[in-house]
């Protein structure tokens, strides 16, 4: 325990009031005097069927980075910054080398964006979930100003959309992906040459955080709105940012990393479909106003495309089209 203490701790940031063990969590905002108006932003999420795959690893810290990189890209559509976790872990029995893991992985995703991990809960369950079963929850609160909020209001025809990679499937379509390996009698230990690593190594990959890339960019530009790209893939996630009388349209211009490929023609699901479960690398989507987009495109400077425009729709029209 006193291992996991030191992780814990590693994640204090100013504000933070009160040390492990108590019954709660206590933090203040030192910076909220510099907040005109502050807004504060919310977002729990878990990590699914990917902890499956961690326990056939034995592989539980890159999960914990996962689920805090999950919910910090959450609150960053907003334009919120990371301030708290908690997390949540359950299982029929947790061991301290797993917890530790778990904790460890989950500190250092909190120490890279500034986060205190402040509080959270182990549940042993054994009447609820099978040995060796785990499941693994977070919950986030951060905060921007009011004239910053990213909500989608201020999307308009002739934005454009442009495209984040991701880091292979992040924390999503991992039940189908898993019926893949199944139907193909697959094994996780076992090394693919298009992926040009191990099948389980490609599906343990870091769910990519996007904060120290876009978060400066929400401070200097007004983007009309910011899609992480998680379950629902990337028609509904774009899909519900957009109002009525506007539609997406997309050019699947990017290079679609071969994981995605492979589960595709295992399971003969077809690219609609497809669209619907995976990010197909595509982690997060900004919505940028055309007179902007030059500035935003250079000061993101990573690896991005332009991948569609905002255009107005027609009666009878999907919301998110690719051509």
């Amino acid at each position: 325990m006193e291992r996991i203490k030191a992780h814990v701790r590693s994640t204090f940031i100013p504000g933070v009031v009160s040390d492990i063990g108590l019954f709660s969590g206590l933090f203040t905002i030192p910076e909220l005097k510099e907040y005109k108006e502050p807004v504060f932003a919310f977002s729990t999420d878990g990590v699914g069927t990917k902890m499956m795959i961690a326990e056939s690893m034995g592989i539980f810290d890159t999960v914990g980075q996962c689920l805090v990189n999950h919910c910090v890209n959450d609150i960053l559509t907003s334009g919120a910054k990371p301030l708290i976790f908690l997390d949540y872990v359950a299982s029929a029995k947790l061991t301290p080398e797993k917890l530790e893991n778990i904790v460890k992985g989950i500190a250092v995703a909190c120490r890279e964006v500034g986060c205190a991990l402040i509080g959270g809960e182990t549940a042993e369950m054994p009447g609820v979930y099978r040995k060796d079963r785990h499941d693994l929850v977070g919950a986030i609160f951060g905060i921007v100003e009011r004239e910053k909020v990213i909500d989608g209001s201020r999307i308009a025809e002739g934005d454009v959309l442009l495209g984040l990679p991701s880091n292979g499937l992040h924390t999503n379509g991992y039940s189908l992906v898993r019926r893949a390996i199944k139907t193909a009698r697959l094994k996780l230990n076992q090394y693919i040459e298009e992926l040009d690593c191990t099948l389980g190594e490609e599906l343990l990959k870091i769910h990519k955080c996007y904060f120290s890339q876009v978060y400066p960019i929400v401070q200097r530009f007004n983007l009309g709105g910011i899609a992480h790209i998680t379950g629902g893939g990337l028609i509904d996630n774009i899909a519900r940012l957009l109002p009525d009388n506007l539609c997406a349209k997309i050019d699947c211009c990017w290079p679609i990393p071969p994981i995605f490929k492979m589960v595709q023609e295992i399971e003969s699901v077809s690219w609609p479909e497809m669209r619907k479960v995976f990010n197909l690398g595509v982690g997060k989507v900004l919505i940028v106003p055309f007179e902007e987009t030059g500035k935003v495109r250079e000061a993101l400077g990573e690896n991005h495309w332009v991948i569609g425009e905002i255009c107005l729709r027609e009666e009878g029209e999907e919301k998110v089209v690719f051509f």
